[in-house]
């Protein structure tokens, strides 16, 4: 390991999107190695788990904290780079945490404003996401994003769920792999208990990774479900605003309307015709937070239709942070209680 946790100093920005938190983590860039993005990921999992651990577990975060650890570059047209973590491990796109850095990069002069859109090129394990940022009077504000491209995996795949039976669900692809279907389906409302809203997506997950293997065509460290989403039924533009709940990683939830969740949600509405190139769409989360979002245009990628989708929404400022490790607190070291 390359950093002594005890004596070292963590510097973080703190953020939300949607009330989804996004610790941004300043100081580790010189720390963390590797040729590429999806090396520097390996490198930190290998490496600096520990930090992850320090960062995102009790008592400094909980059990649904998330971050946004920047590393060098590597790719041209990319102003910054950026391993995502959360409590089981490393993501490979995270659309609410892009939000939250194209504001801070603007913010903090890494890119320098330009109005009324800035663009930002931020370099994600899943490739490179050209975000764009509303700036009026030289402040930031709401930022959109073009994913990486997306595509509809698999659709209309029955799934048995034990306890519920047979199950149909979408699996799409938008930086991440989500299972996709109505919450109803699973025999649970969005209105219902987060209990078990979380218990029936982690079924779902399961029972998916048990009948198929997803797989990205350009990367087999981009090839694993990363999580289910559960919706409101609401598939079309003319039915209004669909909300939804993602329940991720080791059944973590997400605050937003999550912004790769989304992406795939469009990609898949978008395979099955339910959806236009540029017809807009709007998504919201449990905790009333709203993301648009449109599909832009064709995407190449080897062996699927792809698509690129352009995601908005805001984030916020929640102040900074000094995070460091007395000598002897094997407690402080970070633990979970759910």
């Amino acid at each position: 390991m390359s950093i002594k946790l005890e004596g070292f100093v963590v510097e973080t920005v703190e953020m939300h999107t949607g009330g989804e938190p996004v610790r941004i983590v300043c100081n580790l860039i010189e720390h963390i190695k590797g040729e590429d993005i999806l090396a520097k990921r390996r490198f930190m999992s290998e490496q600096l788990d520990e930090v992850r651990r320090l960062l995102m577990f009790e008592p400094r975060g909980h059990y649904d904290m998330y971050g946004a650890v920047l590393v060098e570059p590597s790719l041209p047209g990319a102003d910054l780079a950026v391993l995502f973590t959360h409590n089981e491990g490393y993501s490979t796109m995270c659309g609410h945490a892009i939000i939250a850095l194209a504001r801070f990069a603007v913010d903090t002069g890494q890119v320098k404003a330009v109005e009324p859109l800035t663009r930002v090129g931020i370099e994600c394990p899943c490739g490179l996401v050209e975000a764009y940022v509303d700036v009026v009077n030289g402040k930031a504000g709401a930022v959109h994003f073009d994913s990486v491209p997306a595509f509809a995996f698999a659709l209309d795949l029955p799934v048995q769920v034990p306890g519920v039976g047979e199950v149909t669900v979408d699996i799409g692809y938008g930086g991440a792999f989500y299972a996709i279907t109505d919450a109803a389906r699973l025999g649970v409302t969005l209105d219902g208990r987060l209990r078990d809203l979380v218990d029936a997506a982690s079924a779902l997950t399961a029972a998916v990774n048990q009948a198929i293997q997803v797989r990205h065509p350009e990367a087999e460290d981009l090839g694993f479900l990363y999580g289910s989403i559960l919706t409101d039924g609401r598939d079309t533009a003319e039915a209004g605003c669909s909300r939804n709940v993602c329940v991720f990683a080791d059944a973590e939830v997400d605050r937003s309307p999550t912004g790769s969740g989304v992406t795939a949600r469009m990609a898949i509405r978008h395979a099955k015709g339910q959806v236009a190139q540029g017809e807009s769409c709007e998504f919201e989360s449990l905790t009333g937070a709203r993301f648009t979002a449109a599909v832009r245009q064709p995407a190449t990628l080897p062996g699927h239709a792809a698509v690129r989708v352009h995601v908005g929404g805001r984030a916020y400022y929640s102040g900074k942070a000094s995070w460091s490790l007395e000598p002897g607190d094997l407690i402080g070291q970070g633990f979970l209680l759910r």
